[in-house]
């Protein structure tokens, strides 16, 4: 008999042959068992907004249970280095400031089932009832959508060869570590695409941040352009795009595009930071709540929603941060919105006598 790899063997007695996440979650106590009565407010989604949420709802006293299919801090986990958040004028990586905002949550009492994949949303005799992937049912009198993104692919050639081994999707300590003195290539004009040129270049000798226009202020902050404009390292390819990842098992260099000229120009690099926005993670609301053209929730008046600015459609259904139509795609707007949005939810469970 062969193994399928990987194998986990837990404190000598158990054996699981290529486990999922949530059986490993399932293995070492990490997930709440669920539980058929209702609860107060369900959080879909544990990025900035639906941890801000959590904090505010638990500490007012409202039975919480927060999801995230993946882990704690959505999008803003990945980044290296926050500088513009209030209260931390040296920084803060994302990963730390989810982190943070985990354990004031359950110190407050918010229950986390991660990883919970919320794959449908209903109604049953007056409740919203938000199905599992595992197959289990979370019963609540009111739902926050904070599901936030998910990353845009490269189509191109060598993506799907090369993406395990050379191609991410952020730039943690991890990444820069498994760079080394190598050159790398980022590909965003983004303040994500810039915090990653930055925190790289402390490590690669080169860095090579591609954009498709020419105004590096056009979608990044100010202090951020400035920065990456100063940087010996950083070498900012102009009015450009990556269309081709050259390597066999792992990348060794792009193939990069002048819009203007068609010229293209092999580039040497080790790996490919894709920061290129995102997509809203809704798939599992359609045909349940109204999202605009783009698959952002609807909200407020543009919804006619009535609960407020982040009410939906659907009475007691609330969405904030990223994922949200009309939102302002920082964190700090995300963890403001949570934060604001629990005042609603209180106002909706009193109209409706469930306080």
């Amino acid at each position: 008999t062969v193994a399928v790899k990987p194998v986990v063997v837990w404190k000598g007695q158990r054996v699981l042959q290529n486990p999922s996440n949530t059986e490993l979650a399932d293995l070492i106590g990490l997930r709440a068992a669920p539980n058929r009565a209702a609860h107060d407010l369900v959080v879909v989604g544990a990025g900035p907004g639906g941890l801000a949420a959590a904090v505010y709802a638990a500490s007012e006293g409202l039975s919480t249970i927060v999801l995230d299919a993946f882990a704690t801090g959505g999008q803003a986990a990945t980044s290296s280095q926050i500088e513009n958040y209030l209260g931390f004028p040296a920084g803060i990586t994302g990963g730390e400031l989810a982190d943070r905002a985990v354990v004031q949550a359950r110190k407050f009492g918010a229950v986390f089932t991660i990883p919970g994949e919320a794959t449908s949303l209903r109604q049953a005799d007056g409740y919203h009832v938000v199905g599992l992937a595992e197959g289990d049912d979370l019963i609540a009198h009111a739902v926050l959508v904070a599901t936030g993104v998910r990353y845009r692919r490269l189509d191109i050639p060598g993506t799907d060869r090369l993406e395990g081994s050379s191609v991410y999707y952020a730039a943690t300590e991890f990444e820069a570590q498994l760079c080394r003195q190598d050159p790398v290539t980022v590909v965003g004009g983004g303040n994500s695409a810039g915090q990653a040129a930055c925190f790289l270049a402390r490590r690669s000798p080169v860095v090579n941040l591609v954009i498709r226009h020419d105004d590096l202020g056009r979608d990044m902050s100010h202090y951020l352009a400035d920065r990456v404009e100063q940087s010996p390292r950083i070498k900012v390819w102009r009015n450009s795009e990556v269309c081709e990842l050259i390597g066999d098992d792992e990348l060794s260099e792009v193939l990069v595009r002048d819009l203007h000229t068609h010229k293209e120009q092999r580039i040497a690099t080790s790996a490919l930071f894709v920061l290129i926005g995102s997509a809203p993670h809704t798939g599992w609301l359609q045909g349940e709540i109204p999202l605009d053209a783009k698959g952002f929730v609807l909200t407020g008046p543009a919804a006619d929603g009535q609960d407020g600015m982040f009410g939906t459609r659907r009475h007691g259904v609330f969405a904030v941060g990223d994922v949200r139509s009309g939102s302002v795609k920082r964190v700090a707007s995300a963890v403001g919105e949570g934060s604001v949005v629990i005042r609603q939810v209180h106002e909706f469970l009193a109209a409706e006598g469930r306080r």
